[in-house]
């Protein structure tokens, strides 16, 4: 066997192989490329592509923002998928320590990416319980109330339900990671991910048959959905209106392929260095951007055929929690087991995101504090825990409402997301366009993708886009995101 001598990087200085052996030895990997590609892609599929694409999409032109999107996650979010995952790999490290593996100087980009997992975390399992309250009550078979006015208000300012609903999802979770890489992140991925397909196509099918007669004997089918859904509506485009979607469906793909918040870099940190890593990334595209525009097929033309356009504005927690549970009323008797089924499709989505998000934690704790998997686990899990609670009782004892920057208003749970999605993981993103652009150089990428002789296809696209347009585009979305840029 030969034995060759590894840098890293000129920071972190020469590796004795010996120590590099061990430390490999040592960290779990994913059994193979299925495995890693149904955990990321689980990680992609979240509450993102539920409740914010349809909403995106019917926004913004249904089809002219589907294409617009398509464009930017063969380009743009190829390019920082890749960049993350290959850090993940090289390094064999998560993202508190990954970024200064590659350059010491650039550890702070780590501390970053780490802070937005954490922040992230605490306010991901509220809302996880939220899905695991309405996904009892429609398995129950009082999906009925779940479509009442003020049901999900009433809910949300309770003082202990929310609380134990939280915790609930949150200890899932923890056990999932508890169990490890293979016996629970991969073993729980290619059991839940399969099933999600399966609802989410079965869903997807349904909500096109479907049709609806109102007061005003108006007939409306889930097909005239669908197809406001797909064809491009161009009528009025400004240039103004054109950045728009485009910003918007570039934001999208922060909260579809979860990026830019250490994750994917700890995934691939888990990555065996024989797979074929443009193959998988190519996988895990595809995936995600398939759920996401079913996720706009199995909403859009259902409450388009039961609510009209006007109720296609809802978004966020006012469309799942809201809006979809009178869809799922005005169906009848059917509307009780469609509701049973959506969310438990939503519930196994945000089990695997929330998986991500904790380990991308979990790992940078073990590996910067030398912390053992159970006690990482521990810790997280009481960080969560304690965030969680204070997030619940926003709603109720600790409730305040402000103004942020973008012109929105909010509360506890809207302050993180806006910190964390808005503010955060833009910096992570241009922090790492620039340091593997300009100051490691793209070929230290390319390199570890066409390890064991794979072929890098979009090897020149990779270049021009880490180097010029995605720097230059994540820099305009957050200028928009802290209301600094306002004439797009």
């Amino acid at each position: 066997m030969i034995i060759r001598m590894e840098k890293y990087n000129e920071g972190a200085g020469w590796k004795h192989p010996r120590e590099t052996m061990k430390k490999e030895k040592n960290r779990n990997s994913f059994s193979g490329s299925i495995g890693f590609v149904l955990a990321a892609a689980g990680s992609a599929v979240g509450l993102g592509n539920i409740w914010r694409f349809p909403y995106l999409a019917a926004k913004d032109g249904g089809g002219l923002f589907l294409v617009m999107y398509l464009i930017l996650a063969v380009t743009f979010g190829f390019t920082l998928l890749t960049t993350e995952i290959a850090i993940g790999r090289k390094t064999k490290q998560s993202p508190l320590t990954a970024y200064s593996k590659i350059r010491k100087k650039w550890g702070f980009l780590g501390v970053i990416a780490c802070l937005v997992p954490m922040i992230i975390m605490p306010y991901y399992s509220v809302i996880g319980g939220w899905v695991v309250k309405y996904f009892i009550a429609y398995l129950t078979g009082d999906g009925g109330n779940a479509a009442k006015e003020g049901y999900f208000t009433d809910y949300i300012a309770g003082e202990w339900q929310p609380i134990l609903m939280m915790v609930i999802f949150l200890g899932v979770v923890a056990f999932i990671i508890y169990r490890g890489v293979n016996k629970g992140i991969e073993s729980s991925s290619k059991v839940i991910m399969p099933v999600l397909l399966l609802l989410v196509i079965g869903i997807a099918i349904f909500s096109m048959t479907i049709h609806y007669t109102d007061a005003d004997g108006v007939t409306r089918t889930g097909m005239d959905g669908f197809w406001i859904y797909v064809i491009p509506d161009l009528k009025g485009l400004t240039v103004k209106g054109f950045f728009t979607v485009l910003l918007d469906a570039m934001g999208q793909l922060f909260f579809s392929l979860s990026v830019a918040m250490g994750i994917m870099i700890a995934y691939g940190s888990y990555v065996k260095d024989d797979a074929n890593l443009g193959k998988s990334i190519n996988q895990i595209e595809i995936f995600d951007t398939a759920v996401a525009f079913l996720a706009g097929v199995m909403i859009i033309p259902a409450v388009y055929t039961f609510m009209g356009k006007e109720g296609m504005a809802a978004y966020g927690p006012s469309l799942m929690f809201v809006s979809l549970p009178k869809v799922f009323d005005a169906m009848g008797k059917i509307g009780n087991v469609v509701g049973c089924l959506f969310f438990a499709m939503v519930l196994f989505a945000a089990l695997t995101s929330a998986v991500s998000v904790m380990e991308a934690v979990v790992s940078s704790l073990m590996d910067q504090f030398h912390m053992s998997r159970t006690k990482a686990t521990v810790v997280e899990t009481a960080i969560a825990l304690v965030g969680g609670i204070v997030v619940c009782l926003g709603y109720n004892k600790l409730y305040f409402d402000i103004a942020l920057p973008n012109g929105s208003h909010a509360q506890m749970l809207d302050i993180l997301d806006y910190i964390s999605n808005n503010c955060l993981m833009p910096v992570v993103a241009i922090g790492t366009c620039i340091l593997i652009g300009w100051i490691v150089k793209p070929g230290v990428i390319i390199e570890e993708v066409e390890k064991s002789g794979c072929r890098f296809g979009r090897k020149k696209l990779y270049v021009v886009m880490v180097k010029y347009i995605a720097p230059v585009l994540l820099v305009i979305l957050l200028l928009k995101s802290l209301g600094i840029l306002t004439v797009i």
